[in-house]
């Protein structure tokens, strides 16, 4: 890990360090509850299906406040605010292990959803951080390589963990209390190894809120992913959803409009059209069709008896094999990407971990009959996955101008998001027609697979059009000849 030591503004080990913590910490959170849901479930009082809104409404909560949450970071110190959004998830989640009743459960669980705005604030402080060495493009791959690494590794530890506290505490509606305690601990402590060990980046003067810019954002991101969301809940046939998203969409056009008039917009589009930006992004939420919205399905597809013809018969401890070798094959991605992008070229190492993802998940047209080719089909599409996780906010943030890392980073996030969203909803409709039972045919699961490997076909012919040079560090850029510097 060749991060440089001791220079002022440098990305030092003990910055990496406390913020690998910070995403342990984050990846605990994402695995520990997993196990636990049907203890929850019983805890509450409601049904299995009830759980689907708590999903949603932390997805609809992270895609509205990661970018207000990360302009205030370029505005005030994306230290400051990494420091506000941990205080709101220890609270959200310190409330998770106290109440009892499903609608205080879900504004808590909605509420702790703002430790999604953790990796992209790190990689803006980061990259800020290493903007005076000339390094710190390479310099923040490596860095939140080893961030996606904490993050994977909270994951495995957080579902492994779940369920043997729960049995540790008694087994019983007495024990989720305490459990849940536990990730509310973990929230609580890493506060103090921000407070104490992360420095601050240093914010552009000058700079203001556009609020109103904001707001019609905030509502075109309500209305999309309300309707995404509640197509995925109430099924196709409900006209009105189609309507939400559509008054979503329409919302964007005085709101391009509108920023394309400030001084200092809620989010520059014309830094956004730039060639080294709007693939990135675009590439995102592609990619996030499969990162978010493809677990759910997998999981089924491998519990399926194989009395219908398809799937693995698989039970729910093996299954659980194939989801740790997924995020094993995660932090190999994420490892292998740097060193890939300094031995090729970062918009190559891009164009790899895409097609990475495409071919896990095409290869399920054709290799899905055993379970050594899932091991194998989820391993490549892991490996892919894992690069691009860390790989985009960092592209992103070397394409962003100072003072506008934050919002940047944060917009792959929320196209990740919107991307998930679609996938949830449209997958959902899919796997639900033809369905044999309580099981989803095999052409539903062939269709699911095929729009992840598809989508994420197209992310990888999308980065063919950024600059070659794209994303290379400062003191690269100063060795080319000026006409290929202005390209980059």
């Amino acid at each position: 890990m060749s991060l440089v030591r001791g220079k002022a503004g440098a990305i030092t080990f003990g910055l990496v360090g406390y913020l690998f913590l910070v995403e342990l910490v984050s990846g605990i959170l994402q695995g520990f509850y997993v196990p636990l849901i049907p203890d929850i479930v019983d805890h509450l009082g409601i049904k299995d299906a009830d759980f689907n809104w708590f999903e949603a409404a932390q997805l609809l909560l992270s895609a509205i406040v990661v970018p207000i949450l990360a302009k205030l970071g370029d505005m005030y110190g994306h230290k400051r605010i990494l420091l506000v959004s941990t205080v709101l998830t220890a609270g959200a989640t310190w409330w998770l292990a106290f109440t009892g009743d499903f609608t205080t459960f879900l504004i808590a669980w909605a509420l702790q959803g703002f430790y999604v705005v953790w990796l992209p604030l790190e990689v803006a402080l980061i990259f800020d951080r290493g903007r005076t060495t000339g390094t710190g493009a390479s310099q923040t791959r490596r860095a939140a390589g080893y961030l996606v690494v904490a993050l994977e590794a909270g994951a495995i530890l957080g579902a492994l963990g779940g369920g043997r506290l729960f049995k540790a505490f008694g087994g019983s509606g007495d024990a989720v209390t305490p459990t849940l305690m536990v990730p509310a601990i973990a929230v609580t402590l890493v506060f103090f190894a921000i407070l104490f060990g992360v420095p601050e980046s240093k914010p552009l003067p000058g700079r203001s809120l556009d609020i109103w810019g904001f707001a019609l954002l905030t509502l075109g991101l309500l209305f999309i992913t309300s309707g995404l969301t509640f197509l995925r809940i109430n099924g196709p046939g409900t006209w009105w959803v189609y309507a939400l998203m559509v008054v979503g969409v329409l919302v964007f056009v005085p709101w391009s409009r509108f920023e394309l008039r400030q001084k200092d917009p809620a989010i520059d589009l014309r830094v956004l059209k730039q060639p080294t930006m709007w693939p990135v992004q675009l590439t995102a939420g592609l990619v996030g069709i499969s990162l978010l919205g493809a677990q759910a399905p997998l999981a089924t597809f491998a519990g399926t008896p194989t009395s219908t013809g398809y799937g693995l018969g698989m039970e729910a401890d093996e299954i659980s094999y194939i989801i740790g070798a997924y995020l094993v094959s995660m932090i190999i991605g994420a490892l292998l990407f740097p060193r890939l992008s300094r031995w090729a070229s970062p918009r190559v190492a891009l164009i790899v971990a895409t097609f990475f993802v495409a071919t896990g998940y095409l290869l399920f047209l054709v290799n899905h009959t055993t379970i050594w080719g899932t091991f194998l089909n989820m391993a490549i599409a892991g490996i892919g996955s894992g690069a691009l996780v860390g790989a985009l906010p960092s592209a992103a943030a070397a394409a962003a101008p100072r003072g506008q890392t934050g919002i940047a980073t944060a917009l792959t996030n929320t196209t990740k998001t919107i991307g998930g969203s679609f996938a949830s909803a449209v997958f959902a409709i899919v796997l639900a027609a033809g369905a044999i039972g309580t099981a989803s045919s095999l052409f539903g699961y062939m269709t699911v697979f095929a729009i992840c490997g598809i989508g994420a076909l197209v992310a990888a012919v999308l980065l063919f059009l950024v600059p070659k040079l794209a994303f290379a560090d400062v003191e690269d850029e100063i060795l080319l000849p000026e006409a290929v510097r202005d390209e980059v």
